[in-house]
């Protein structure tokens, strides 16, 4: 089937005091109005008032995406340049304390805390999304089951979240380590199409445990919304042209199951299983990772994943002319993704003999820098 999918990417920041690196508490509904007086509704809070969030507008081409994104991220800095703040393009920020942050003043947020309680308060952590449409005629579910076998090279391209209150935790996406907290969220079940999930949001929504779909909170979802698949696994990208590259290599991959049904067929009991201990290791270990695959013990590094996944999608990335915007996948798979950078910096200065703030005060520096560069 050839169609050009349609495709939407959503960014969420963190707001920085200029002078200290702490997070910013700003007047958040001067910085919103401000914000969106010059950017639209593309820009929208977020549950604790030290985070912002841009959605892009329906997007047809990665040459579109590289110069609207780029241009929103430009002109959100300037915005909150003018309040004292900074953007910060991570997953969790290195001088954060989940416990010092304000919640947005939102009826739905106060119903958040209400449910999950801790689980809501700790939740200091930003996120990338991909929306990619899907024709009317193809099953999103469909789709989705035979997505999730790649789910943990997405996650492993992208790590941004090695800290955790000032601490090193040992992994390289402690975002979803966190997110692990939440109930219905991580790898999905395999439902059998779209009016079975359909079934179980309402099943869910009459119980009274959601008010809709939007909070079934999992790594991968059909839209509510729109007519999309949204990618959710992925970390914020600090450099933008990772953000893009994982948009571009997922909305191949949604074209080339599409294009291809039997693609990503394998499944078996232990499938879902697979899927999460690849997670698991993709968190730990990011880019330097080996997954169990579906289709024999082998265990294969991510590069290799990533490999067999760019050549099989080989038609769709020629069609949908995204070549160029997949080049920086070679670099992160050299030299290392947000996460990696961000612990070089800290450990080299404290093997210059910085303490452990000062260090943190190098790697929040460099993150400022490379949101927008």
């Amino acid at each position: 089937m050839a169609f050009d999918p349609s495709f939407g990417i959503e960014e969420e920041f963190f707001l920085v005091d200029a002078q200290t690196g702490l997070l910013g508490t700003p007047s958040l509904d001067r910085l919103m109005s401000d914000a969106q007086a010059k950017l639209g509704d593309v820009v929208t809070s977020e549950l604790l008032q030290s985070q912002i969030e841009i959605a892009s507008p329906i997007l047809r081409s990665h040459a579109e995406a590289s110069e609207v994104m780029s241009r929103t991220r430009r002109v959100l800095s300037e915005v909150v340049a003018e309040h004292g703040l900074n953007i910060v393009a991570a997953s969790t920020y290195p001088l954060g304390v989940w416990q010092e942050q304000l919640v947005t003043e939102k009826r739905r947020y106060d119903k958040l805390i209400a449910d999950f309680r801790i689980i809501s308060q700790r939740n200091l952590v930003c996120g990338l999304h991909v929306h990619v449409a899907i024709p009317e005629t193809i099953d999103r579910v469909d789709v989705m089951n035979r997505a999730m076998h790649w789910l943990p090279a997405f996650l492993a391209l992208s790590t941004s979240s090695p800290f955790w209150n000032h601490r090193v935790t040992g992994l390289l996406s402690y975002r979803q380590a966190l997110y692990d907290e939440w109930p219905r969220s991580g790898i999905p079940d395999f439902f059998r199409d779209e009016a079975d999930y359909q079934a179980f949001t309402d099943r869910m929504q009459a119980a009274g445990a959601i008010s809709d779909s939007t909070q079934l909170w999992w790594a991968i979802r059909p839209a509510l919304r729109y007519p999309t698949l949204e990618m959710r696994i992925a970390d914020a990208c600090t450099r933008l042209e990772d953000a893009l590259a994982i948009a571009a290599l997922y909305r191949a991959l949604v074209a080339t199951l599409v294009d291809n049904p039997d693609m990503g067929k394998e499944r078996s009991t232990h499938t879902r299983r697979l899927i999460d201990e690849n997670r698991w290791r993709a968190k730990r270990d990011g880019i330097n990772a080996k997954f169990i695959l579906e289709t024999s013990n082998e265990v294969v590094p991510v590069a290799t994943v990533v490999s067999d996944l760019i050549a099989a999608c080989g038609e769709q990335i020629d069609r949908l002319d995204c070549a160029e915007a997949l080049k920086p996948i070679d670099r992160i798979l050299s030299e290392g993704t947000s996460a990696h950078e961000q612990l070089k910096i800290y450990n080299d200065r404290r093997a210059a003999g910085d303490e452990s703030w000062e260090a943190l005060l190098k790697v929040v520096e460099w993150l400022k820098v490379t949101t927008l560069r």
